[in-house]
């Protein structure tokens, strides 16, 4: 099983979308990043951990967590051309763009804020705080621990 920490801005999903989504259960989409592509398309399994973290808003957190109920497929709004992902490169036959399905787990009483994040030093070789903007990042067995024991 691994970890692995995906953010969302809360105001286009949030964690309250995810829970309210039938089975609590929504498609993880939308990924732009080949880095972030990579590690959906190659490495994120069914049954992983999901850290879900709220970024570009006035606290950045991570308030909670999934798991991973479906592995890579095709993003299906790389095809829409009415889609802000379209992406006109993209073929049914070489699809460029993943996504996977995500299940609610659960909220944490506390957000644990990213400067609560910099300032411990169990998480400080996290990606989050050496390579903050990458949308999909692995996150190790004990970071994810202290991060649940700091969400209690």
């Amino acid at each position: 099983m691994n970890y692995w920490l995906f953010k969302s801005e809360p105001d286009e999903y949030s964690l309250a979308d995810l829970k309210n989504e039938p089975g609590q259960t929504g498609r993880w989409d939308g990924i732009r990043n080949y880095q972030a592509r990579n590690f959906l398309r190659d490495a994120v399994q069914e049954g992983d951990g999901v850290l879900f973290y709220h970024s570009a808003c006035k606290v950045p957190a991570v308030v909670g967590t999934a798991r991973v109920v479906k592995t890579a497929y095709p993003d299906p709004a790389q095809f829409d051309p009415e889609s802000k992902y379209f992406d006109i490169k993209a073929s049914t036959d070489k699809p460029r763009w993943f996504c996977v399905d995500i299940q609610w787990q659960s909220e944490f009483a506390r957000p644990v804020p990213l400067k609560q994040i910099k300032q411990d030093l169990a998480l400080a070789e996290m990606v989050l705080v050496k390579q903050g903007r990458l949308s999909i990042q692995p996150v190790t067995p004990d970071q994810w621990q202290a991060l649940v024991q700091l969400g209690k």
